[in-house]
């Protein structure tokens, strides 16, 4: 397992969350009272260098419209990988990169909004871009979808990295023809980040940290990307390259569902 860091800046939030976490019975914890959230900063206080395009704030999804819970596109996390974020950033920024979040802490009725979709076998209207090759009514048997995300306990992020100085991205513009998330870089949507070889949660094996069709200049930048956040305590999920859980998590059992906005957060 990846060393994880001592995270001075972190510690006495942490402390505090640990303590309540470890003294509330598994049936509380399902509903946290508000000193839990304290745990939790916004990145951008931590780290503004770190680039934000937060796509659930935006009609840019595989569901095609905003999710529900997203008041403010915001990167929410807890302490301990907020810290550590800020660490794999100053690593790459001396390489001339920086690192872009997608996602951060993801609110369960966030996760509910992509449950209450999946069972929609009708709506299919991203399914050109996001699942060309995945039949919808396979989207929970395949994993692609789950009725509980780990990013609902606050030290998951979905992530990739740009190459300094960062380009624009242009924003989606809903009903515009969509293009497979596999296709070649300069025919997919237009994303600033290093070629992945897919795009976010392109819902295909292509997407898998290490598929052996992932070569030459993509292989090497996911695995810039893999081998810099395991280095402060990131572990990946395989199924996804994007996908980063900072360990051990302050919250393992715990699934929050306050809203991303700064309200929790005032105190920062």
């Amino acid at each position: 397992m990846p060393r994880t860091l001592a995270l001075p800046r972190a510690a006495a939030l942490s402390a505090a969350a640990l303590a309540f976490v470890t003294a509330t019975p598994p049936a509380a914890q399902a509903r946290p009272e508000p000193k839990a959230r304290e745990a939790f900063v916004a990145l951008q206080d931590i780290d503004p260098t770190i680039l934000e395009e937060i796509r659930y704030f935006t009609p840019h999804t595989f569901v095609g419209e905003r999710i529900d819970g997203y008041r403010k596109p915001l990167c929410i996390l807890t302490s301990p990988a907020a810290e550590a974020l800020h660490l794999a950033q100053r690593n790459l920024l001396r390489q001339g990169y920086s690192l872009k979040v997608y996602d951060c802490y993801r609110p369960q009725r966030a996760v509910d909004h992509f449950v209450a979709w999946a069972k929609d076998l009708d709506d299919q209207s991203m399914k050109a871009e996001f699942y060309p090759r995945v039949d919808k009514s396979r989207l929970f048997e395949d994993g692609y979808i789950a009725e509980k995300s780990g990013h609902s306990r606050g030290s998951t992020l979905d992530v990739t990295i740009v190459k300094l100085p960062a380009g624009p991205t242009r924003p989606y513009v809903p009903g515009e023809p969509l293009v497979p998330c596999y296709a070649p870089r300069d025919e997919r949507f237009p994303d600033n980040s290093v070629d992945m070889g897919t795009g976010f949660d392109c819902f295909d094996t292509l997407s898998h940290t290490m598929d052996p069709r992932i070569k030459g200049e993509q292989r090497a930048n996911r695995m810039l990307l893999k081998k810099t956040l395991e280095k402060v305590g990131f572990v990946n999920l395989p199924e996804e390259w994007w996908h980063f859980t900072h360990k051990p998590e302050l919250f393992p059992d715990t699934y929050f569902d306050f809203p991303v906005s700064r309200g929790p957060l005032q105190h920062h």
